[in-house]
């Protein structure tokens, strides 16, 4: 065995350090960009109290709907209407059951919204991933023609869609509903936003490689990256089916309505009774709040996960 040489020696980190030495290693110094990286970030107390107050404001119409639909109409018709339930809710709840016919206007909107949720949340994803991750010619004019086409204002298309409905045989039927709603341009925009981000093109190139189709791909590929934000868009699109009025009111009629078209029914006659009124509107209004009660936590889950990869 060779003895070390003194070069060797020399490239050896010195072990032993007098009183005096100093450690000449680099250190490395906070990045100037995240002064709290790693730590906890905590609110003071004014942001609890304008947390606390975005609550209240947020949360008070629906308690003055409560209290409305507990009342009688003369006591929401005075001047100082009360500010706590009264013992009525029940009563008046039967009232707009059976005034409006919600049972079938319930299961009605379940439909049109089932339906059109599902619908756009299918459709969405396939043109979204095919605006994100294919290349195609004119697909940059193609897609800014769907954008464009959020800009139209749906007031234009009434007089149209209503001849072809007609012509069609489905008016008063809920297919003239579904029909013109099956997807949205916005659907499209923010499920080919999500998958630019959320899909890997490696992830499809090996896929490819492997021997996958087209098809394949979308099904074993696509579909289980783009779970989050199809679960956003199916709730968002859900909850603005459930309450559009302008259109199932020009379509439908009161004998096969949705909840919004049913609620017509409670404000005819001539001195309408508002607290009738405010119980149908609570009876509408609950399934929403179930939905978001079960899926509230998950939709903000992944919306933040979606702010975080982008």
């Amino acid at each position: 065995m060779t003895a070390p040489t003194e070069t060797t020696l020399s490239r050896r980190p010195s072990r032993v350090r007098g009183p005096d030495a100093r450690d000449v290693r680099p250190r490395r110094s906070a990045s100037p960009f995240r002064p709290g990286a790693g730590r906890q970030a905590h609110g003071g107390p004014v942001a609890y109290l304008l947390l606390g107050l975005m609550a209240v404001i947020s949360l008070f119409p629906l308690y003055w709907t409560v209290v409305a639909a507990s009342t009688s109409s003369q006591a929401v018709n005075r001047a100082a209407p009360p500010l706590l339930p009264g013992g009525r809710l029940i009563s008046n709840l039967g009232a707009a059951w059976r005034d409006a016919d919600l049972g079938k206007a319930v299961l009605n909107s379940f439909v049109v919204s089932g339906s059109v949720a599902a619908s756009t949340v299918l459709f969405a994803t396939l043109a979204g991933y095919a605006f994100a991750k294919l290349r195609f010619r004119l697909r940059t004019a193609l897609l800014l023609v769907v954008i464009a086409t959020a800009a139209v204002p749906p007031q234009l298309s009434v007089i149209p869609l209503f001849q072809i409905m007609t012509s069609l045989g489905w008016y008063g039927r809920l297919p003239a509903v579904i029909a013109p709603t099956l997807v949205s341009a916005v659907g499209v925009f923010f499920m080919r936003q999500y998958l630019a981000e959320a899909l890997p093109d490696e992830l499809i190139e090996s896929a490819r490689l492997d021997g996958a189709g087209s098809h394949r791909i979308f099904w074993h590929v696509v579909l289980p990256a783009a779970r989050p934000g199809m679960l956003v868009l199916f709730l968002i699109t859900f909850v603005q089916s459930w309450n559009d009025f302008f259109w199932p009111f020009v379509v439908l009629t009161s004998e096969n309505p949705t909840v919004q078209v049913a609620m017509v029914k409670l404000a005819q006659g001539y001195v309408p009774d508002q607290s009738v009124i405010m119980a149908g509107a609570l009876l509408g209004t609950l399934p929403l709040l179930l939905l978001f009660l079960v899926f509230g936590r998950r939709i903000v889950g992944n919306l933040t996960l979606g702010a975080l990869k982008g």
